[in-house]
């Protein structure tokens, strides 16, 4: 192990199969088979129910959920009105037995329920009303439920200028994001990802063709159903135009409730790239020039066939912008954005050959061409791949980036590397043991064996370093800044 100065705090985060979602919920939808909807069977059940049945039967749901969940009548009308096209428009329905059928096709989410693990820290906008010393926090989790499936969640709290941290206490409810287009899509990017699909071809060509440089949903789909009606068969179009539409989906904005407490928020799964979850987010908080701060976060959309890097951006944790990461530098998982531009390009952490890491740069944040090799697996406990754990730090010393390493019986452990500041291609240290690996206590969980961390945060002398642990629960290590820095000058490269 290195010989740096750690130490584990006394903060545990621990899955709560408590926190759920009202999420919709369409009897079947998981069933491929062709046949007659679930949907409308129920739907015309419950339209059978007495009405003075109906009163009874939303009293009982009330009574048993609405205090689980924030504005949970707006839940349930909300509900009904992604269903409400399988009553005929000539039947009137009344506000109870709308809510009700409401409650038939909403389920509960426990987000939770498997694990809990692979943070990353960043410091929060708000820094207003703080003691001296002190500095506000946003802790990203990534949230496990039924099914596998990944989601996205928050903690907030306070680091002293000591190192004590004190985490809020998290709201009572769990609320999801209103999902929406973005405003505008770019043409030359959207045109870009298409190729790399598979898609480049003359069919999506002859749709974007009439677009302008800046185009928005309702001009796409106009263009669309323009090559539908006009265009050449659907034997001919049908999977290009599939594809414009994933994609397109794949770019959407979420808005969460003004009201609602930061970690009531969850970023759930929701574009086609992301059916089977967004995993391991790595938030960093960027300064462009002028001193303005955004905060962007780069993680994997897994479709239960391939994955594809993603990108959020937002400046206050309440809208995020999701948008696809494009260019041959852009592929598999782990990038990485630094926290500022260097000699004018954004750079980027990668392991776009899911073994050695490397190290990308480009004028577009979205769009990652060129790249190099940076580092491969060397060290004994990391020879089966070296990836990174977060976006750099920067130091006087250099740009500090957090590795993890995977060793025999395949052990994910933390380790480090120093870049150089004006040129980050150029290695100064590697350390030759593992910073921290999993402890007696943290070696048993849903995957054994592994530590892993998505960012850490200096403070002070301090490296503030959240990291899940066997895919299950979260710790905090306190690690000696200066110990560390002289450690990786004196391991050179």
């Amino acid at each position: 192990m290195s010989s740096t100065t750690i130490t584990r705090t006394r903060h545990r985060l621990l899955p709560d199969a408590r926190r759920v979602l009202a999420k919709p919920f369409l009897p079947g939808e998981e069933v491929l088979l062709a046949g007659p909807s679930r949907a409308g069977d129920l739907m015309a059940r419950i339209l059978a129910i007495p009405e003075a049945r109906v009163g009874v039967l939303l009293e009982d749901v009330l009574g048993s959920f609405s205090p689980r969940h924030r504005a949970f009548n707006e839940i349930l009308e909300r509900h009904f009105q992604l269903v409400a096209y399988y009553i005929d428009p000539t039947v009137f329905v009344s506000p109870e037995r709308r809510l009700l059928i409401g409650a038939y096709f909403t389920h509960e989410y426990s987000v939770e329920a498997a694990a809990l693990f692979n943070p990353s820290i960043v410091l929060a906008p708000d820094q207003e009303n703080l003691k001296a010393g002190e500095r506000r926090f946003v802790l990203s989790l990534r949230a496990i439920g039924e099914g596998h499936l990944s989601s996205i969640e928050f903690r907030s709290g306070i680091i002293d200028a000591a190192g004590d941290l004190t985490f809020d206490p998290p709201g009572p409810y769990l609320v999801a994001g209103r999902r929406t287009a973005p405003i505008h899509y770019n043409k030359q990017l959207f045109s870009t990802k298409l190729t790399e699909l598979g898609a480049g071809n003359d069919i999506a060509e002859s749709a974007l063709r009439p677009l302008s440089d800046k185009f928005t949903l309702a001009d796409l789909e106009g263009s669309l159903g323009e090559l539908e009606k006009h265009g050449p068969p659907p034997a001919v179009w049908f999977q290009t135009v599939q594809i414009i539409r994933v994609l397109a989906s794949s770019n959407y904005v979420t808005t969460f409730p003004a009201g609602s407490a930061l970690s009531e928020r969850v970023i759930f799964p929701a574009g086609p790239n992301e059916t089977h979850g967004m995993e391991d987010a790595r938030f960093v908080r960027f300064i462009d020039d002028s001193g303005t701060a955004t905060y962007y976060a780069t993680y994997t959309a897994y479709d239960g066939f391939q994955i594809i890097p993603q990108l959020i951006e937002t400046e206050d944790f309440v809208t995020f912008m999701i948008t696809t990461l494009n260019g041959s530098a852009a592929q598999n998982k782990g990038m990485a954005l630094f926290p500022r531009q260097i000699d004018g390009k954004y750079v980027m952490l990668s392991r776009k050959d899911r073994e050695n890491l490397h190290l990308a740069t480009s004028n577009d944040v979205r769009f990652w061409k060129d790249g190099t090799e940076l580092c491969r697996p060397s060290k004994p406990w990391e020879l089966l791949h070296i990836g990174n754990c977060g976006s750099p730090l920067e130091t006087e010393a250099g740009w500090l980036v957090l590795t993890h390493g995977v060793g025999p019986m395949r052990q994910y452990a933390i380790g480090a590397l120093l870049l150089d500041l004006e040129d980050p291609r150029q290695v100064i240290g590697h350390l030759p043991e593992p910073l921290l690996a999993p402890d007696a206590t943290e070696r048993e969980g849903y995957v054994p064996n592994v530590l892993y961390t998505c960012g850490g945060l200096i403070n002070g002398d301090q490296l503030v370093l959240p990291y899940g642990f066997s895919d299950t629960g979260i710790g905090i290590a306190m690690v000696s800044l200066p110990e560390l820095l002289a450690e990786l000058r004196a391991s050179g490269a």
